[in-house]
């Protein structure tokens, strides 16, 4: 049974085309990445298949229910943790908790199991109003209200957004625990790096898939030699790049400069060096390197344009 399944959807804002006829689907049980820049289109996307907005056009069925006609079965079914903190800000951890078991006619003890790792980092803060809570403690209250009537599908809405790193690396740790529960979980996130941890991702770019495949297909199927290049002088040398006698594409990376060629390596290397050179730019050693999920977007997108 696929969870999702959709065709052809479509969402506009007046002149603004959110969602230009994207189609997927989410196998049962496993974790499937939306990933895009913001203004992509991905909360769009979400807040369709979780029955708050109607498409403009195309179909979909969520847990083999149609997303128009059966919209109160999904809701039923679904768990959903939307990218803006949606609790009571002025009820305890643990009140909100029980608010949210008592709407789907559940209770915390019914579903401990499965909360009981997120729940037991909550205790110590369960009297606490919600939102007094930390970035990290708020989206892992939410998710707990996400799951406290026990979902058979998960969307998660950029769940790590503003959540520091550490947080961030125990948010993904229990999506996997939850995963083995049997849980699918379609998540959006605009980090290349949580991209990786997903069986699947969607690259989402102007409200088109771009891209859709497991990440470490996508990484294979990367076209050029891919090249970092670090130097003080990486403000010069952008200026000077178009300039450069070889066919490449380059862009910052952090305090790097990542270059793909699109010849062999032992051909362009040289050439490359004797650029640097003549063009005075001080740098460490040129070190070819296995490209990333967000260096395969960015080539991806380039592509495309």
């Amino acid at each position: 049974m696929a969870a999702i399944t959709a065709q052809n959807i479509k969402k506009s804002y007046g002149h603004i085309h959110a969602l230009k006829g994207v189609s997927f689907d989410v196998r049962e049980g496993e974790v499937f990445g939306v990933v895009g820049p913001d203004g992509a289109g991905k909360s769009t996307l979400f807040n369709i298949l979780t029955t708050l907005l109607l498409p403009d056009s195309g179909t979909a069925t969520v847990l083999e229910h149609d997303l128009l006609r059966d919209y109160l079965e999904i809701r039923k079914n679904i768990g959903y943790l939307p990218g803006t903190f949606s609790l009571y800000p002025d009820l305890s951890v643990e009140e909100n908790l029980i608010f949210f078991a008592t709407m789907y006619k559940s209770s915390i003890p019914d579903n401990m199991p499965l909360i009981k790792p997120i729940w037991e980092q909550l205790l110590p803060f369960k009297k606490r109003p919600a939102g007094k809570l930390s970035g990290g403690m708020k989206q892992k209250l939410a998710l707990c209200c996400a799951l406290i009537h026990k979902p058979t599908l998960l969307f998660l809405d950029e769940p790590t957004t503003g959540v520091d790193p550490v947080s961030r690396k125990e948010f993904w740790e229990i999506l996997g625990t939850i995963k083995k529960q049997g849980i699918s979980v379609v998540v959006s996130t605009p980090y290349m790096d949580e991209a990786t941890l997903c069986d699947r991702i969607a690259l989402l770019q102007e409200g088109e898939f771009i891209r859709m495949d497991s990440p470490k297909a996508i990484v294979n199927d990367f076209q050029g030699e891919l090249v970092s290049l670090r130097t003080t002088d990486i403000f010069k040398l952008l200026k000077l790049m178009n300039d450069c006698p070889l066919t490449c594409t380059f862009y910052p990376y952090g305090e790097n400069l990542h270059v793909i060629f699109y010849e062999p390596m032992e051909t362009v290397l040289p050439p490359f060096e004797a650029f640097l050179q003549k063009n005075d730019i001080s740098y460490d050693k040129l070190t070819q390197i296995t490209p990333t999920i967000e260096d395969c977007f960015i080539e991806i997108v380039r592509t495309k344009n």
